[in-house]
């Protein structure tokens, strides 16, 4: 059978000071930052070293307190923002038992001294052992030590001992222990550690489970093909899955594993174990040919870091029938995705024209691109030699003159008209989290026009009294042109196999470049491919058609040749009308799932812009909201209102169901919310607790887009009934 493909991507050239290759270092990650420490070559480094995988970036961060010396074959693991370092190699001969805590909110090292064992001794000094934290204990198993005194005269000892350190909460240690462990006992509920082999004399590879609730050792029974006996090789746990890589293994099979002094080469062999299963997969075997470069290169000593499902490898010693004395380090870091990305959060969409949308989307971490699809309100067109023909007309658009104004009862409603459309995305420099679209502020009005532009303010320091609108994508200037080919487009290149799911997942080949199939059928609707980003905005004015006789390909075709995009014709989208849009992000194996749909309307010629650069400033018993005054193609600007998110029933029971009260309708581009307007608001917790406000123009064509403003707020009570001391905001 052939092995399973491995998805390998080797990292481009990163920037900032990239640390010298070496071996015998560790790595954990805090989030999307990989944390190096330790490691030998030419002598034993002492520096941390921290890769930003979200920047392809190095960076020498500036530690201070208790810098322990340099180490290699140390312990190292992460808990939430501190990292722990115990023993490793500190010179030729000379091993540690020292234990240091790095505080990495602020790169602050201590060196800490944990209590003895009631019964026994401190662990005694030692390199290559196991380091591995649960909860509020790390474990420690094994290793090796120096029997001679003389730390020039080795004399190797392997330690099978286990220990148990109980830690502090957010800093510190309490001690060590020796727990009582005894025979075999199956309870696959409890948590478990696997150790997989090492050395002892010689190269193992027997799996070992502990039952950290139970203490309980046992040897489970595995299927499949059991990589070769090893040392120096990484194990990380993601998932349901243990990911075996590299290392030292016997040179030839005909080698006796007993053998002490049998020769060993370097390996690039990967193998994961399902931890359901217990079913050995191998994903590269040490006969496998890499002529391409396509995958890690054999080494030893090296780190494996798991960033989300992601798995880094980076150095390592390539020693392939080298002498210890005689090594070469590796210099390149790799990165391998273990499954497919999840669903980003629903398209929100920053700014609407008659031909183009702004959106974006959360983030998701780890990721090579986004692939981005809409369907049309009406039927699509069809490419006819070579020509683009509508289907259908455009839509009316004159639409209904839409007057907010005319209503007597000021609260308004957010579920109108399906054919409305919402504008969805904060804009700031915070973390970015799923806002469900609102629909219009029309509570009786159906209109083609009405939609919302969001964003998101923050207030400033008491220093400056002020807000300021943290915009990272600008909502004042548009280009009546599609900017996508210049900025964050993947113009694909080459043709791709692909296949589809169930729930119509795509899937990209996992040989070829980033490319996808330009439409699914879900539901009797037709997606089209917008394109494939590199980030998580886009701006977009057209999408891609298939040939008619393409167009009824089937989701089940597994190596169905896809068009070219850049053979493809390109259909510009229409005024007035709705668009439905979904995202799915991509990583090296494939494309995940679909985020929900979202809906959204093309402006209709002549309606003003939306408002735009809110300001938010405090005053004692008030706060001022101003604004800048849009685009208005037809006349000028007869009127502003704005409108404030407010406490109801309905509210509490549906969040994503706003009520909105008018608080101002004038010509001014400002306007007070008094302290008693806003003991009624709604705090909304859709992303971060946020007051909301919708702003919008109108000129003699009617109401154009609404901005929705969050006003981004502190910790806030979430009890119904909330007081405001604007003092304090």
């Amino acid at each position: 059978n052939a092995l399973p493909r491995l998805l390998s991507r080797r990292v481009p050239s990163s920037t900032g000071p990239v640390p010298r290759s070496r071996h015998g270092h560790r790595a954990v990650a805090i989030r999307e930052l990989v944390i190096i420490f330790g490691g030998g070559n030419e002598g034993i480094a002492d520096e941390l070293h921290v890769y930003n995988t979200a920047t392809n970036q190095w960076f020498l961060p500036a530690v201070r307190g208790d810098i322990p010396p340099g180490c290699a074959a140390h312990g190292f693991v992460c808990d939430g923002t501190r990292i722990l370092v115990f023993g490793g190699m500190v010179e030729y001969g000379r091993y540690s038992n020292d234990l240091y805590e790095l505080q990495a909110s602020r790169w602050l090292w201590k060196k800490v001294k944990p209590q003895p064992p009631s019964i026994g001794s401190l662990p005694c000094p030692r390199l290559g052992h196991s380091f591995s934290l649960y909860g509020n204990k790390c474990y420690l198993f094994g290793g090796l030590a120096n029997e001679s005194e003389d730390s020039n005269n080795n004399i190797p000892r392997y330690l099978n001992d286990f220990y148990e350190l109980e830690l502090q909460h957010g800093s510190g240690v309490v001690g060590w222990s020796i727990p009582m462990t005894k025979g075999i006992l199956k309870d696959l509920g409890n948590p478990k550690m696997y150790i997989f082999g090492g050395m002892c004399g010689c190269r193992l590879n027997d799996l070992w489970e502990l039952n950290i609730e139970t203490m309980t050792w046992s040897r489970p029974e595995t299927k499949g093909m059991v990589p070769l006996p090893r040392s120096l090789h990484t194990a990380n746990v993601i998932g349901n899955k243990m990911y075996v890589f590299g290392g030292w293994v016997p040179q030839t099979m005909e080698d006796e594993i007993s053998a002490r002094d049998g020769e060993w080469k370097c390996t690039s062999s990967f193998s994961y174990l399902n931890l359901d299963t217990m079913e050995w997969i191998a994903l590269n075997s040490d006969c496998q040919e890499d002529r391409k470069n396509l995958l890690p290169g054999p080494r030893a000593g090296h780190c494996a870091v798991a960033v989300g499902t992601r798995l880094y490898i980076w150095s390592g010693r390539d020693g392939y029938r080298k002498a210890w004395n005689n090594q070469v380090c590796c210099k390149d870091l790799w990165y391998l995705d273990t499954e497919k990305p999840p669903a980003p959060s629903q398209v929100q969409l920053i700014r609407a024209t008659t031909n183009s949308f702004q959106v974006k989307w959360d983030e998701v971490s780890t990721v090579e691109g986004y692939l981005l699809q809409l369907n049309a309100d009406s039927p699509a067109p069809t490419v006819t030699g070579g020509i683009v023909v509508p289907e259908t007309a455009l839509l009316n658009s004159q639409g209904i003159k839409l007057d907010l104004h005319s209503q007597t009862n000021h609260m308004v409603p957010n579920n109108v008209s399906p054919q409305t459309s919402a504008n969805v995305a904060e804009l700031h420099d915070l973390d970015i989290r799923t806002v469900n679209p609102d629909a219009s502020v029309s509570s009786t009005v159906s209109s083609t026009q009405t939609m919302v532009t969001q964003q998101a303010v923050k207030t400033e320091s008491s220093s400056t009294n002020g807000a300021v609108v943290k915009d990272e994508t600008s909502l004042t200037t548009f280009s009546s042109k599609s900017e996508v080919a210049e900025t964050t487009f993947i113009m694909p290149s080459t043709k791709v196999s692909t296949g589809h799911t169930n729930n119509s997942t795509m899937h990209l080949s996992k040989t070829t470049p980033l490319r996808q199939i330009a439409t699914v059928k879900t539901r009797e609707r037709q997606w089209y491919d917008v394109g494939i980003f590199k980030s998580n905005t886009a701006l977009v004015s057209q999408y891609y058609l298939l040939p008619e006789e393409k167009s009824g390909l089937s989701n089940k075709v597994e190596n169905a040749d896809v068009p070219d995009y850049s053979l493809l014709k390109k259909q510009d989208f229409f005024p007035g009308t709705v668009y439905r849009f979904r995202v799915a992000a991509i990583n090296g194996c494939g494309v995940g799932p679909f985020s929900k749909v979202s809906e959204f309307k093309t402006c209709i010629p002549g309606f003003p812009g939306a408002p735009s650069t809110v300001r938010i400033t405090k005053s004692v018993d008030c706060i001022h909201l101003s604004w800048e005054p849009p685009v208005s193609p037809s006349g000028n600007i007869l009127e502003y209102s704005a409108y404030l998110a407010i406490r109801t029933t309905q509210v509490h029971e549906n969040p994503n169901q706003l009520v909105f009260m008018k608080i101002y309708c004038g010509l001014k581009t400002s306007c007070i919310v008094t302290a008693a307007q806003l003991s009624n608001a709604h705090v909304d917790y859709t992303s971060r607790p946020a007051i909301v406000f919708r702003i919008s123009a109108k000129n003699e064509r009617g109401y154009g887009p609404a901005t929705q403003v969050r006003w981004l707020q502190g910790k806030v009570d979430t009890k119904f009934s909330v007081k405001w001391d604007l003092s304090a905001l």
